[in-house]
């Protein structure tokens, strides 16, 4: 079953991705703040998700282990 399907995993990808961009921003700023528009300019949008929403994105992070871990 694709994570399209399945809301538990499609959060955890929309949260894996928020935290891996917002770490690919800390480490190369120009890689990910040249594509603002396009395609590529989601994963600026989700850098900024994570550096501006950050205890919030940490808090939805350790809700959803503790889910994975033990409610699954």
């Amino acid at each position: 079953m694709s994570a399209l399907f399945n809301f538990q995993s499609l959060l955890s990808v929309i949260l894996l991705l928020i935290c891996t961009c917002a770490y690919l921003r800390s480490l190369f700023p120009s890689f990910i703040d040249r594509n603002k528009t396009g395609m590529l300019g989601i994963f600026w949008k989700l850098a900024r998700i994570g550096e501006r929403k950050s205890p919030w994105v940490s808090v939805a992070c350790l809700l959803m282990a503790c889910s994975i871990l033990f409610w699954t």
